[in-house]
């Protein structure tokens, strides 16, 4: 924990159901955003899109979830909303079929944007119940809610090429079925929450934690909103474009290339849940250091490597670079402890938000120049990590 915020004492036990429910409400919305990316060479040929195109999409739902993430989380600060969970999930479960049926590009791009918001609305909120359900191990549960997301990540690629691949977009509506699995665990979570709101918070949490001085907290969220945009700029080429590069630097065939991209996010989401618990054990700032600046070499050799080796650095890339996020995030929280959702809701909507941009501006610059130029320009990003030097040391958290 960072040395700036003592840690809190755990005021009272772990909650494992609603941990569970959690997370595994987060494997079901992150799956349903990655079916938008994995489907991309489907939708490319059937509207015959430009890469610009393809990264718009990528923008539409990731700058609505980004714009409203941060408002939403601000919102709930002042007055917590149990139930906006499964209200959130309904949007995305409408938003997938629509994608499911688009019948033209403005469609599609409606799509993306009620997936959006389902996500603008589930991110802030479930993060808070997370820490809440902590027991005082933050590092650890946001890594458990976390790995969740991951986990969907993952999946969504592997479902592409299994189903939609084959059976073509209107696949893409089948998995809105999820969606209810979602919204009956998400129900189940505000309860749990609506019950706790009722029960009085010990003189430990937030309400008596230190503040700190504007200038620091200022410093701080600075360092980390750069750490943010080089992370999810360079993982928007991965996300977005990684099947593309391999399709036209290898010529693989797209079902083959969506089993790359799977191993990419399967090592992604590994890294994820390691992050939280090394941060609650060596603290945050070596979690945060080593996960972004340590792929640089990686990131370099990726462009030059042969399909193996391509795999191989890719698979590294995601399992260090994925272990930041928890780290960061928890981070964020512990030098605003009054603010849970609100710094929530900045950096998973900051990471939206670079994620979609990062997207649209590659798929110009793949347009402009070539899919091999974008890997060769974005293997720099990680060396952006240099800049968590500046982050006030950190230590363990005490249990």
């Amino acid at each position: 924990m960072s040395a700036l915020a003592s840690p809190a004492t755990p005021s009272r036990p772990v909650a494992p159901g609603v941990l569970a429910a959690i997370s595994t409400s987060h494997v079901v919305n992150d799956m349903m955003q990655s079916l938008i990316l994995a489907i991309y060479p489907v939708i490319k040929g059937g509207f015959n899109l430009s890469f610009t195109q393809i990264g718009l999409i990528t923008l539409t739902y990731q700058l609505t979830a980004s714009i409203f993430q941060p408002l939403i989380g601000m919102a709930t600060d002042r007055r917590p909303a149990p139930y906006s969970l499964p209200i959130g999930m309904a949007s995305t479960l409408c938003g997938m079929l629509l994608l499911g049926f688009a019948p033209n590009y403005a469609m599609v791009l409606m799509a993306a944007a009620m997936v959006g918001i389902g996500s603008a609305i589930f991110h802030p909120e479930a993060s808070r119940i997370a820490r809440l359900a902590s027991g005082g191990r933050h590092g650890f549960a946001q890594s458990v809610f976390q790995v969740g997301g991951n986990f969907g990540t993952a999946l969504g690629p592997l479902i592409a090429a299994a189903v939609i691949v084959p059976y073509g977009q209107h696949a893409a509506s089948w998995f809105a079925g999820a969606a209810l699995i979602g919204i009956a665990l998400l129900t189940y979570v505000g309860r749990w929450y609506a019950l706790h709101l009722g029960t009085p918070r010990p003189v430990s949490t937030a309400s008596m934690a230190p503040r700190h001085p504007p200038r620091t907290v200022a410093k701080v969220l600075a360092i980390l909103l750069v750490l943010i945009f080089s992370k999810y700029f360079y993982m928007a080429s991965i996300g977005s474009y990684f099947t593309f590069y391999l399709i036209h630097h290898f010529g693989i065939p797209v079902a083959q290339a969506q089993l790359h991209l799977f191993a990419f996010l399967v090592a992604s989401a590994a890294g994820g849940f390691l992050g939280g618990p090394l941060g609650d054990r060596i603290g945050r700032k070596p979690i945060i250091w080593t996960s972004i600046l340590g792929v640089a070499p990686f990131a370099l050799m990726l462009p030059h490597a042969d399909l193996f080796w391509t795999t191989v650095l890719a698979v590294l890339i995601g399992f260090v670079l994925s272990s930041a996020f928890s780290a960061i995030v928890v981070y964020a929280q512990e030098m605003m402890p009054h603010r849970i959702g609100m710094v929530s809701g900045l950096f998973f909507g900051f990471a939206f938000g670079m994620g979609g941009l990062g997207a649209a501006v590659l798929g110009l610059l793949a347009d402009k120049t070539s899919i091999e130029y974008v890997y060769h320009l974005t293997a720099f990003l990680p060396l952006l990590g240099i800049v968590a030097a500046w982050l006030p040391p950190s230590r363990p958290a005490v249990h």
